[in-house]
C-alpha cells in the first residue's frame, strides 16, 4: 500500500497497517474522512459513534489507549491526530487516511476555488462588455445577468467558459455596433461572422454553446422569444442580418413535377422527365413554391438506394428520401407539400430506429400513411429473405411501438430480424412504376 511517507521516510509496517485496516475501525475512518474533507483537511471537532459492538470497542480502545465500554463514544479529532503521530503509525490523521485510501478531497478548498473562479469569470466578462458598444445597451446587461444566474457556463472550468462568453460578447458587439460608424457589411454570412469573432468558420454552428448565447442576445435585442426549433433559430439569425448556412444540407427528391411556370419549377419537371434525381437546399425551398396537383401521392423512403432504383426503372411517381433521420430540410419540404394538399406514403427500415422515424413522419402529417410497413409486410419479407439464404441482421436496441400497427413491434421482437429497405426494393419500385 502506498501513501504519504512518515517523517522517517517509511510507510507503516505490515503489522501497523493490519491493525489500521481491521473491521472494528472501519466506521471511525469513514466518519473521520467525511469530517476532514469538510474541514479543509484539518483535524478539528469531534465524532460521535453510536451502537458500537464489542469488536469496535476493542479496536478503538487499543487505538486510543483508553478503555471504551459504552455503546457510544465521542472522539476528538485533535486528540486522535496526536495519538496517531505518537503511535507506531507515526503520522497525523490526514496522512493516515490518505495511506488507507482513497485520496482525500479538500471539498471546502474546492468550493472556495470554484467561487473564486466564478468571480474571476464574471468580472472578466463585465470588463469585456464594458469595452464594447454593448455597454450602453440595457438588453446586453440583462443578457449577461441571465447567463450568470443560469449557471450554465460555470459548470465546466472557467477557461473555456470565459472564452465562450467573451466570444459571444464580441459577436453581439459586431452585430450591434451602436450609433457610431459601422465598417462591417450590412449582412453577414454565419460562417464569415464566426471566422471574424472566433477564428473558426464553425464557431457559430447550430447547437453550440456559443451559438445559443448569441441567439439569446439577439432575441433580447429584438424583443422576441427565444426559438425552440431550427427554423425559428434561422429566422432569428436573419433578424440580426446574419445569413445561416442553408446550402450544405439538402433533401433528395425524384419525380417532382410542379404546376407553376417559373424556371425553377420548369427545371424540376425537366429533370423528372429525364428520370434524374434533384437535391434541394433550404435556400431553394425558401424561394421555391412547390405547387403540385391536389391530393398528389408522394412516396417517402429512408434509403437513397430506393431513389436510385426508381430512376433506373424509369418510374414516374414523385419520391422524397429522408436519407436516414428526417432533418430540417427534409421536414421543410414535407411541410410545404403537406400545405399544398399532398398526401404521403412512407416506407423505411424494419429496425427500431426505422420505426421511430416512421412514427415521426406518420405522426406529423395527417395525410401520411405507412407504405408496405405492416406486420404482414415484415413477416413476408423476413420469410423471403430466409428462403433466399441471405444472412440475418440481428434486431437490437429498445423496442418501439408503431403508431399505425399495434402488431408490428411484437412480430419484430418474435423474429428478431432487422430488415433494411433494400430487402423490399423490387416491391417498392413496382409501386412507384
Amino acid at each position: 500500500m502506498t501513501g504519504p511517507e512518515r517523517a522517517d521516510g517509511h510507510s507503516p509496517d505490515a503489522d501497523t497497517l493490519a491493525f489500521l485496516t481491521r473491521p472494528g475501525l472501519t466506521r471511525l475512518w469513514a466518519a473521520a474522512r467525511t469530517r476532514l474533507e469538510r474541514n479543509g483537511l484539518q483535524p478539528a471537532g469531534s465524532l460521535r459513534l453510536e451502537h458500537l459492538d464489542a469488536r469496535e470497542r476493542e479496536a478503538l480502545s487499543l487505538l486510543l489507549a483508553r478503555p471504551l465500554t459504552a455503546p457510544t463514544a465521542t472522539i476528538r479529532l485533535p486528540d486522535l491526530d496526536t495519538r496517531l503521530r505518537a503511535s507506531a503509525v507515526g503520522r497525523g490523521l490526514a496522512a493516515t487516511l490518505a495511506e488507507l485510501g482513497p485520496p482525500l478531497t479538500d471539498r471546502r478548498g474546492a468550493r472556495d476555488a470554484a467561487t473564486a473562479e466564478r468571480t474571476r469569470l464574471w468580472s472578466a466578462a463585465e470588463a469585456t462588455l464594458a469595452g464594447t458598444p454593448l455597454a450602453d445597451q440595457p438588453w446586453a446587461r440583462r443578457w449577461l445577468e441571465e447567463i450568470r444566474r443560469s449557471g450554465t457556463l460555470t459548470r465546466p472550468s472557467s477557461g473555456p467558459a470565459l472564452t465562450t462568453v467573451s466570444q459571444a460578447i464580441q459577436t453581439l458587439a459586431t452585430l450591434f455596433p451602436g450609433d457610431g460608424p459601422d465598417p462591417t457589411p450590412a449582412t453577414w454570412g454565419r460562417g464569415e461572422l464566426a471566422t471574424r469573432t472566433t477564428g473558426s468558420a464553425h464557431g457559430l454552428d447550430d447547437g453550440t454553446p456559443l451559438a445559443r448565447l448569441v441567439l439569446r442576445g439577439i432575441a433580447l435585442a429584438r424583443g422576441v422569444e427565444f426559438p425552440t426549433d431550427a427554423p425559428g433559430r434561422r429566422a432569428l439569425w436573419r433578424r440580426a442580418s446574419v445569413t445561416p448556412d442553408e446550402v450544405s444540407s439538402t433533401v433528395l427528391t425524384y419525380g417532382l413535377r410542379p404546376t407553376g411556370g417559373t424556371w425553377q419549377e420548369t427545371t424540376l419537371c425537366e429533370r423528372a422527365d429525364h428520370h434524374l434525381e434533384t437535391h434541394l437546399t433550404l435556400r431553394e425551398l425558401r424561394t421555391l413554391r412547390l405547387r403540385l396537383p391536389p391530393r398528389t401521392r408522394v412516396h417517402v423512403c429512408e434509403n437513397p438506394r430506393v431513389v436510385e432504383a426508381a430512376a433506373d426503372a424509369g418510374c414516374t411517381a414523385p419520391l422524397i428520401c429522408t436519407a436516414g433521420n428526417a432533418t430540417t430540410v427534409v421536414l421543410t419540404l414535407l411541410d410545404t407539400l403537406a400545405a399544398a394538399g399532398c398526401v404521403f406514403a412512407y416506407h423505411g427500415d424494419f429496425d427500431w430506429a426505422g420505426i421511430a422515424l416512421a412514427n415521426r413522419v406518420v405522426g406529423r402529417y395527417e395525410a401520411a400513411t405507412p407504405w408496405r410497413m405492416t406486420a404482414a409486410d415484415y413477416e413476408y419479407l423476413a420469410a423471403r429473405t430466409q428462403l433466399q439464404g441471405a444472412p440475418h441482421l440481428p434486431l437490437t436496441g429498445t423496442p418501439v411501438e408503431a403508431c399505425w400497427d399495434s402488431e408490428l413491434a411484437s412480430a419484430m421482437e418474435i423474429l428478431g430480424i432487422a430488415l433494411h429497405e433494400e430487402s423490399a426494393l423490387d416491391l417498392l419500385v413496382s409501386d412507384l412504376e
